[in-house]
């Protein structure tokens, strides 16, 4: 009963891996410190009270055993961990990319067919289509999410470094999400550094962590008059960009995993706002392939600020 109380309590992953508690690593551990603790005082105790030496290297050696076995089995714990997330990844890639290709077809298809409404649909049609066609496209959004979380948990993430122009695409951004922002009663307050230092990275994917940002400021807005404050600025020998926004901010508690995947904050997901909770895992690892660096602050309904840094290529 205790056994089933310390394992459902303190050993989730495990749990969630199917591993029972004499599988699990992070148990073995444990009981490898208790008897390695247990060895120490009673090898004390055998050289006080009956100094002989046979008995402490008996005593040992038989201590030196179990602890094998239990390493042993914490080795084999971890091999399990590691195969499942392996499979799981795989899964994931191979589901993924089976998916894309019937879904970009449907989305090629309906696009076609709403350039052409006029000569054989009905409005009512045309609005079906176009409903299919936003469904569409956002479920290959999430396909491409999952692709980019597989391929940075196997480590191969692409990273096409180059010189870029981070006012450019910030411009392209803006100008992508400023129907969003105004349906959202949102002002985007925009400021640009005029000898902005150039920076070397991937273009797509700092283009993404822009829009994150941004959008995410967007729905979570969380006020009649929202305003965000969107920069681009020289600092020292880097380029930092910033998003501040009004709005709902993130609660303390969840606050140390707003980077984790498929996480998505208590208060946000009130809001039932569309999301996976993969977009700032991905940001993430995006900058720091960019040997950058990303972060946050914020206050629960006061707002919050995100941010990364990237080295200036002049630098």
């Amino acid at each position: 009963m205790i056994n089933k109380i310390i394992y459902k309590v303190f050993f989730k992953d495990c749990r969630e891996n199917n591993l029972g508690l004499w599988q699990c690593p992070g148990f073995l551990f444990l009981m490898m410190g208790f008897i390695n603790i247990a060895s120490m005082l009673g090898v004390y105790v055998i050289v006080r009270e009956y100094n002989v030496p046979e008995l402490v290297v008996f005593s040992v050696s038989a201590v030196s055993v179990i602890i094998f076995s239990i390493g042993s089995s914490a080795i084999n714990g971890f091999q399990q961990i590691a195969k499942a997330n392996k499979m799981k990844s795989e899964f994931v890639s191979i589901a993924s990319h089976q998916l894309k290709a019937p879904l970009s077809g449907m989305r090629w298809a309906t696009d076609i067919l709403l350039r052409d409404k006029n000569k054989c649909l009905s409005d009512k049609q045309a609005e079906y289509l176009k409903d299919i066609q936003e469904n569409t496209s956002r479920m290959i959004r999430l396909i491409n999410d999952l692709l980019d979380v597989s391929r940075i948990e196997s480590g191969k993430m692409d990273i096409g470094l180059q010189t870029v122009d981070l006012s450019g695409i910030l411009k392209t951004v803006i100008k992508e999400l400023s129907s969003f922002a105004l349906a959202n009663n949102a002002e985007l307050v925009v400021s640009v550094d005029k000898d902005l230092g150039s920076v070397k990275t991937d273009s797509i994917r700092i283009k993404m962590v822009m829009q994150n940002f941004i959008d995410n400021a967007i729905k979570y807005i969380g006020s009649e008059n929202g305003i965000i404050k969107i920069s681009l600025k020289n600092k020292g020998d880097e380029v930092v960009f910033t998003v501040e926004d009004n709005g709902s901010g993130i609660p303390e508690k969840d606050q140390k995993k707003i980077f984790d995947k498929f996480f998505r904050s208590g208060n946000i997901a009130k809001k039932q706002t569309i999301g996976t909770g993969l977009g700032l895992y991905i940001a993430k690892a995006a900058v720091e392939s960019s040997n950058g660096s990303i972060g946050f602050e914020s206050k629960e309904k006061k707002g919050s600020i995100f941010w990364f840094r990237l080295p200036a290529r002049n630098s």
